[in-house]
Order: C-alpha cells, then sequence, then structure tokens
C-alpha cells in the first residue's frame, strides 16, 4: 500500500472512521470516504478534521443498503475498510431490522464490489460483542460466537459473509475485531464518554450495569490496528482481535474518569438503562496474542493514559455534548 494509493473507508463519518481517514492522510494516502448521504451534507465526524487532511479526502455520500452507491465508491481503489454500520445495542432492540439491513446486507454489498473490483485487500470490522459474555479469559479468537443482542447478532452474521467470500470466492478480507474502543469524538451513545459528560457537568454519574467488565482500547491503538491489518503479511481470511487484555467494570472506569476529573462523585444505576438480563454481557477481556504474532501489534496507551485524553478532549468539546448520555451497557 503505497503513498499514492488511493483507499475507501466507509463508516468514515463515525467515530473510529474518522479517526482512521485522519490517519491514512496523514500517512500520505488519498482517501475515499463513504458517508451516509443526507439532505443537509451532514459528514459526520469527519467535518471537524483539520481543513488540510480533507483536502485529501475525497467524501462519497449514499448507503450501503444501495449496492449500485457502494459499486461507484469501491471503483479505482486497492484497499478498503469497511467500518460501516448500525452500531449501536439500544437502537438493534427497538429497530432490529433496521440494523440487520444495514450490517447484514451492508456488508454484502461491499464484499460483491470488492469481488467485482479484484480489490487486494478488505478490512472488515467486527466487534467483541460478537462473543458475548466471555466463557474463558483472555477470550481468544476462538471463543464461541453468541448472539446476545441484534446487533452482535448482525454482525455475526456480518462477519461468517465476509467468511464466507473468502472461502468461496478467494475476497482477500482480513476481519478485524476490536475490543470497545474509546476517545475523543466519541458520541454518549458509548459508555466512557456519558461517563465523563456526567462527571463534568452534572452532580452525579447515573448510568446503567455496573457490574460488566469491558476491554477498553484508546482510539489510536485501534486505528494503528487497522493500517497493520492493512499492510502485514498476513493470512488472508484471518481474524484478529484488537484489545489489550486487561478489563475493568464500569463501576471502575466511573470512579478513574471521576478522580481525574477530580469530582467524587456518586455513581448510580437506572433501570431504564439495563440490557434484558439474558442479553447482558458480563465480561469481555481480549487475548491479543494473536494481533501481536500475525500484525506485530500492541496496544500503547495506557487505560489511565487514554481516559486523561479523553477527559482533556471533552473539557474543551463539552458544550458539543448536549445533556447526558443514554448509554447502557
Amino acid at each position: 500500500m503505497g503513498g499514492n494509493d488511493t483507499v475507501l473507508v466507509t463508516g468514515a463519518g463515525g467515530f473510529i472512521g474518522s479517526h482512521l481517514v485522519e490517519r491514512l492522510v496523514r500517512a500520505g494516502f488519498r482517501v475515499r470516504a463513504f458517508v451516509r448521504y443526507n439532505s443537509r451534507q451532514d459528514w459526520g465526524l469527519i467535518s471537524q478534521l483539520d481543513p488540510a487532511v480533507l483536502e485529501h479526502v475525497d467524501v462519497s455520500s449514499g448507503d450501503l443498503q444501495n449496492a449500485a452507491a457502494v459499486e461507484q465508491a469501491m471503483r479505482g481503489v486497492r484497499i478498503a475498510f469497511h467500518l460501516g454500520a448500525l452500531i449501536a445495542i439500544p437502537y438493534s432492540y427497538v429497530h432490529p431490522d433496521e440494523v440487520v439491513a444495514v450490517n447484514v446486507l451492508g456488508t454484502l454489498n461491499v464484499l460483491n464490489a470488492a469481488r467485482r473490483h479484484g480489490i487486494e485487500r478488505l478490512i472488515h470490522t467486527s466487534t467483541s460483542e460478537v462473543y458475548g459474555t466471555a466463557r474463558y479469559v483472555p477470550m481468544d479468537e476462538g471463543h464461541p460466537l453468541q448472539g446476545q443482542s441484534p446487533y452482535s447478532a448482525s454482525k455475526i452474521a456480518a462477519d461468517k459473509i465476509a467468511e464466507s467470500y473468502w472461502r468461496a470466492f478467494g475476497v482477500p478480507v482480513v476481519t478485524v475485531r476490536p475490543f470497545n474502543t474509546y476517545g475523543p469524538r466519541q458520541s454518549t451513545r458509548a459508555v466512557i464518554p456519558t461517563i465523563i459528560t456526567q462527571a463534568l457537568t452534572a452532580e452525579r454519574v447515573v448510568l446503567g450495569s455496573l457490574a460488566p467488565r469491558r476491554d477498553f482500547t484508546f482510539v489510536t491503538d485501534t486505528v494503528a490496528g487497522f493500517l497493520k491489518a492493512a499492510t502485514a503479511d498476513c493470512d488472508r481470511g484471518a481474524t484478529v482481535n484488537l484489545g489489550t487484555g486487561r478489563d475493568v467494570s464500569i463501576h471502575e472506569v466511573a470512579r478513574l474518569i471521576c478522580s481525574i476529573v477530580g469530582r467524587p462523585l456518586e455513581i448510580a444505576t437506572d433501570a431504564g438503562r439495563v440490557r434484558p438480563e439474558d442479553s447482558e454481557v458480563d465480561r469481555l477481556c481480549s487475548d491479543p496474542s494473536l494481533a501481536a504474532r500475525l500484525l506485530d501489534w500492541r496496544p500503547e496507551v495506557s487505560l489511565e493514559e487514554g481516559l486523561t485524553r479523553t477527559v482533556a478532549w471533552m473539557r474543551e468539546h463539552i458544550a458539543d455534548y448536549r445533556g447526558v448520555g443514554q448509554y447502557t451497557v
């Protein structure tokens, strides 16, 4: 993957996608950013990037469910990063049909376009949610898949379709499976921005379940894993975890954030934010050894350092966060 190549990023307007676009441009690549069309011409989070970065970004608006739009976006690229998805778990309880359509059929459209255009590598984005509650830790790539929410089930389906296109048609797919990425620009649909927003502005922190444990990975580390997956001499068809191997409870991370903010607030549970009992994922903790071996990837940012950076960024941008988060663990 040379510096003069055009690379495609679907979901470029999202949290991880915007950071990936920025990293690719700063590494010398021309980026085609596929964002969901809307009449406001809102490009999502890539609109916040430095204008000097955006000069090297070709924005393509469309919908992953529209095969023709995906086909057009794929033309002329050698490497594609597929991050586009509907990712909010609470939303998937309310609109499972839309989540399945975007995440499964959208991925199918990406795979068909990649196959027709003969691209050299497609990086498909999975999620640690496909594992469900840990049956053992650390969780390697052979851990059973468990669809504990419509969202996770849709991602399992997308992962398996990607695997089938490698096995049946030779589409050069590498699947990366991030564990709970966080950092600047993330919305309050996720737990860490929800905690920080409340810690900075409210008199107490109100969340869903406090006991579940998560493996939080800072966004720069996750993005580095995507780039490694695109350039490493690894087997096509591989699936690789991107996590730290350290898990903490939601209560612990909330306490840590309050300490960083300097406000030792009460941390409470709102029953309305709690997942249905059988849908709750109690623990996620990655085994990152395969990523180290195949991709030469290792996380570099500790949880404490990553949270400190994220709190500092959110202090400067707190006006952009309206009200408290609605995250359901």
